[in-house]
């Protein structure tokens, strides 16, 4: 008789990446925002910009960055997920955050979230997390939302030009500040 969990509840486990991970941090996050493997999650950005989402030398950046970290979220020591953590004053800025396609809407981003800010305020003592969404994304919006993230109206123009942050295929797009308090 099996008596192992299913696939889908196996235990994560949680980690700071390193160098080694780079590779598998950066097919991660492009499979969950760009091309047609996105298509399978409901985080896709491809319709609204073409191009990487990241590369080697901005994942790099993130693990080495001082006050920053990388955290890569396994099951059974496959990279399932991952999300930037960077201190900031009274505050922890959430970013990078991607969940392999085929396992989201299942529960995993709720989850890795909510280990992401606790560990924010144990590791840091934050009062705040923050995190900039595309302003377009109402979907993605709304899901933080209901994480306990306020819109605050705060607006960063889209990097237009930079193709480091992606080709984008509208001329509307922007990061707006989403916050939540974690005191």
């Amino acid at each position: 008789m099996d008596t192992a969990p299913p696939r889908d509840s196996a235990e994560l486990t949680y980690r700071d990446a390193a160098e080694a991970d780079v590779p598998a941090l950066v097919a991660l996050i492009e499979s969950a925002y760009r091309g047609e493997s996105s298509r399978a999650g409901w985080t896709s950005e491809a319709d609204i910009l073409g191009g990487q989402r990241t590369d080697p030398q901005g994942v790099r950046e993130v693990i080495t960055a001082p006050g920053s970290r990388l955290m890569i979220v396994e099951r059974d020591a496959e990279p399932v997920a991952c999300c930037q953590l960077e201190h900031r004053g009274d505050a922890a800025y959430f970013g990078m955050f991607a969940v392999r396609p085929d396992l989201q809407g299942a529960g995993l981003g709720r989850r890795i979230i909510a280990e992401a800010e606790r560990s924010a305020r144990e590791t840091w003592g934050v009062a705040e997390m923050h995190m900039t969404v595309i302003s377009v994304r109402e979907d993605l919006i709304a899901w933080y939302e209901r994480r306990g993230y306020r819109r605050t109206g705060r607006m960063t123009p889209f990097p237009y030009g930079d193709e480091r942050f992606g080709i984008p295929r509208r001329d509307d797009l922007a990061f707006e500040l989403l916050v939540k308090d974690l005191a």
